[in-house]
């Protein structure tokens, strides 16, 4: 049975890599690209791939968020994060959102192929340089202490668009609201945060990896 995958980053040239890496073997097909978040979950939806690899870091909407959105229309798609972070913060929100898998870009070139068929067959892959012990360890012992886990869906997605420098207008649009919601939801997410300007959401936006510097 050939498996069906999706991959999503904003860089084509990585997707292109990463495309013929799979493609060479029989058993997988890379049946769509996404260049953003948003664009994954749309594209998961419609195609209900068996795997979708994804970078964390990518505009409209990051990977972490995207993974936890697109398990509701399509529950049987395997996630894989493809991420240059190692941190166990990142792996954590990761796995909470739902990924079954989490490779590091440094060593994808040998793992992809074994995690793509590792996570299709339901079990979860980690890249060999993060020991499953660690991550295990982690979740058993810490409650979640990220501040994004302050924050509804729908004010992360905001607090992203808002870092990209995004126009109220525009974020309205793109979440099908209404711009006098749109500045609700801001003013809410501020206050969660304790954040009081807009310079100091930005510099927590690219902390929290939202958005590159």
């Amino acid at each position: 049975m050939t498996i069906r995958v999706l991959l999503a980053d904003d860089h084509s040239v990585l997707r292109d890599g990463v495309a013929a890496l799979l493609q060479a073997h029989e058993d997988i097909s890379v049946v769509a690209h996404a260049r953003d978040g948003r664009e994954a979950v749309h594209k998961a939806t419609e195609l209900k791939p068996d795997v979708a690899i994804m970078d964390i870091v990518m505009p409209e909407l990051d990977g972490i968020e995207a993974t936890r959105l697109l398990h509701q229309p399509s529950p049987l798609t395997q996630v894989i994060i493809l991420s240059m972070y190692s941190t166990t913060e990142h792996i954590f929100r990761a796995l909470q959102a739902g990924a079954k898998g989490y490779l590091l870009k440094e060593s994808a070139g040998a793992e992809l192929v074994a995690a793509v068929r590792s996570v299709h067959a339901g079990r979860r892959y980690l890249s060999q340089k993060i020991t499953e012990t660690v991550v295990d360890d982690y979740i058993r012992e810490h409650q979640p202490t990220d501040p994004l886990g302050k924050l509804s869906s729908l004010e992360h997605q905001i607090l992203q668009l808002v870092a990209e420098g995004r126009s109220t207008a525009d974020i309205a649009r793109a979440l099908c609201l209404s711009p006098k919601t749109v500045d609700t939801y801001r003013s809410r997410l501020m206050q969660k945060l304790d954040i009081d300007s807009f310079a100091a959401l930005v510099k927590f936006a690219i902390a929290c990896g939202l958005t590159p510097p």
